[in-house]
């Protein structure tokens, strides 16, 4: 509260003052206009489309490497299906979720508003523990595979080839090690990464395909061993669907690309077409290199070739750039391919960053100093580190994981839209996206039972948030948490005309003449307060415990010949110790405030009570506000209980 007098505190270690620097400490109403304020610079859809796109084109990188493990010769086919998935599912999704979140929150905004109170906000701490699990797997799966590209290089030396794990580790610690340095996101560096990146894949998927179209035979074996495999088309196309979810990592980059949407130039309107145009452009040139490179790949590179230790194994479209090209292009294409791989992890690290801030010290659930940023490059990075070691820097080993990240963020945003529409009436639009939640319903269930080690990590994430979130609310519930207070013109006689200034609590009920009365006569039972004294009646109700902090509207009304102050807020507690703060500051008096000892009962209930619905035992827990925000008694507010 502005004008609390505070004692002189000793200088901050340096250590703490370099790791807390940019600590952000959010003014205005939580939650409200500062997050949608856009950035001071802005660009052309195209151009941040290329900001996310080093997550989305990254995965060339080793997608078809993995789709060849998970179908075999059945590559290109189960590939077809998931780019229908893409186009007809996750496409008409996001841009969806574009329109109806166009701030860049994504469909976690979407879900919270759709819930609203504890049940939104325990199933956004849920989600986030799969986009943490996303987001990780991205920095440590690129860094794996970027390694990968290292390490074949026939320019590296051999005794090198071992070092998968350290070379990983390097990596992300370099990447850590430059956002402590302070990196600022570069759309200019993205877009000639992309800009490099795609053309060299031009380059060697048109070089692999002029080669399969004068080998008819390599093709000819190909269409042999899928006959030999499955009796019809509709074996391949059932065991396609089967093996989807194992691909599921060609559909990464569509919640980053909805969180880049602030950075398109133009108003909200031009900002939401251009976050369409962007994600539809990427959809479709990432279809195409996925059906292209897929069908290359599985006919011209041996099935061994692909296994762990093989020469393409994460990098399948680098050993045809070497094999076709020479090893000076395949060199090239290497370096391109790490830069992009590294760059699409400090995408994730960039995107791990704007999220907590944006959800949990909102929810009061984190500590303050999740706000700064080098506190938290340390805590990812040190936990990709483990995470690295856990899955030995193996790309393939990584899917799992990174699938299960990515098919539920792409569920939830199905979900959040078909709820969406749902309440608008849209019923048509309601049952297609209901459709698409189904798929991606079994997509997600059947990953995670192929492939359980990712619900198990995103297990591990939503459990430590959880705990942190629970632990954190619980440590600051002693916050002020007004973020603004204003009075109305009444509210404003009424403390003007009052003179000192003594304000009787009242937990409002029937609000009928009977209530005020009773509880005049207490004040002078209890207290020995009169109304011609000029108390003031002050009511405090709390639609939204589940929030955290809040802006707070006082207004003043005359019932039944009695002056009473209104108001609503997140906590009674905290939203009467704000208020005698600013009628001391704005007065310049000291304001009492007088309650009725409530029933005695289990302080520990009393103190869930207060986190989960905002009351508990109010008396001294305003007090116990009161004290940690004005440390000198003098000049504290001054709280009567009889």
């Amino acid at each position: 509260m502005a004008g609390l007098d505070h004692p002189v505190s000793t200088p901050e270690p340096a250590l703490r003052r370099w790791l807390l620097k940019g600590l952000q400490r959010p003014e205005g109403l939580v939650g409200g206009s500062a997050e949608e304020q856009p950035p001071d610079h802005q660009h052309s859809w195209w151009q941040v489309m290329c900001l996310t796109g080093v997550d989305y084109f990254s995965t060339l990188g080793y997608q078809p490497g993995i789709a060849a493990l998970a179908a075999g010769a059945l590559s290109p086919i189960a590939t077809l299906v998931l780019v229908a998935l893409t186009l007809f599912g996750a496409l008409p999704t996001y841009r969806a979720v574009a329109e109806q979140s166009p701030h860049g929150l994504g469909s976690l905004s979407m879900l919270e508003r759709l819930l609203p109170g504890w049940r939104g906000k325990l199933l956004v701490l849920f989600l986030l523990g799969f986009v943490a699990t996303a987001f990780i797997v991205t920095i440590t799966l690129s860094a794996a595979d970027a390694t990968a590209h290292i390490l074949h290089n026939p320019f590296v030396p051999h005794f090198m080839a071992t070092w998968q794990v350290p070379v990983t580790l390097v990596l992300i610690a370099a990447l850590g090690g430059v956002f402590l340095a302070g990196f600022s996101e570069a759309i200019s560096i993205a877009v000639v990464l992309v800009a490099v990146y795609l053309a060299l894949n031009v380059v060697v998927v048109g070089v692999a395909l002029q080669h399969v179209l004068v080998a008819p035979d390599l093709v000819s074996s190909w269409q042999d061993s899928l006959t030999a495999d499955y009796s019809s088309p509709i074996a391949m196309v059932a065991v396609a669907l089967y093996v989807m979810p194992k691909l599921a990592l060609g559909l990464s980059g569509f919640e980053t690309g909805v969180a880049v949407m602030p950075l398109v130039k133009g108003t909200l309107p031009e900002r939401v077409k251009g976050a369409r145009k962007l994600l539809t452009t990427a959809a479709l040139i990432m279809s195409v290199f996925l059906i292209s490179s897929s069908f290359a790949t599985t006919v011209l590179i041996p099935a061994e070739e692909f296994a762990e230790g093989g020469s393409a194994n994460g990098r399948a479209l680098a050993y045809l750039a070497h094999l076709y090209l020479g090893d000076w292009f395949g060199t090239a294409y290497d370096l391109s391919t790490i830069a992009i791989l590294w760059f699409a992890g400090a995408s994730a690290l960039a995107g791990l960053l704007n999220i907590v801030p944006r959800y949990l010290p909102r929810y009061g659930m984190a500590p303050d100093w999740t706000r700064a940023a080098r506190p938290m490059v340390l805590v990812f990075t040190v936990i990709a580190f483990v995470i690295t070691l856990v899955f030995g820097a193996e790309v393939e080993a990584q899917g799992g994981a990174y699938a299960t990240g990515v098919l539920a963020l792409i569920l939830s945003a199905a979900v959040a839209v078909t709820l969406s529409a749902w309440t608008r009436r849209m019923i048509k639009a309601a049952l297609f996206f209901g459709a698409v939640s189904l798929i991606f319903a079994y997509a997600t269930v059947a990953n995670i039972i192929e492939r359980p080690d990712g619900l198990v990590i995103a297990l591990l994430f939503v459990l430590a948030i959880v705990v942190i979130s629970l632990v954190s609310r619980a440590t600051r519930s002693t916050e002020l948490r007004v973020t603004r207070i204003s009075l109305d013109e009444t509210a404003r006689r009424f403390i003007n005309e009052a003179g000192e200034i003594y304000l009787v609590a009242n937990e409002p009920h029937s609000r009928d003449a009977k209530e005020y009365v009773d509880k005049a006569r207490e004040a002078w039972e209890l207290h020995r307060l009169r109304t011609k004294e000029g108390l003031l009646f002050l009511e405090v109700t709390v639609p939204d415990a589940s929030e955290f902090a809040g802006e707070l509207r006082v207004t003043g009304e005359e019932r039944h010949g009695f002056r009473i102050l209104t108001m609503q807020s997140t906590t009674v507690a905290n939203a009467v110790a704000a208020l005698l703060l600013h009628l001391r500051d704005l007065t310049g008096k000291t304001p009492h405030v007088y309650f009725h000892w409530a029933a005695e009962g289990n302080p520990i209930g009393a103190l869930l009570r207060y986190l989960v619905f905002g009351g508990g035992d109010i008396p001294p827990l305003t007090r116990e506000v009161l004290r940690q925000a004005e440390p000198d008694p003098a000049r504290r507010p001054v709280v009567h209980v009889g």
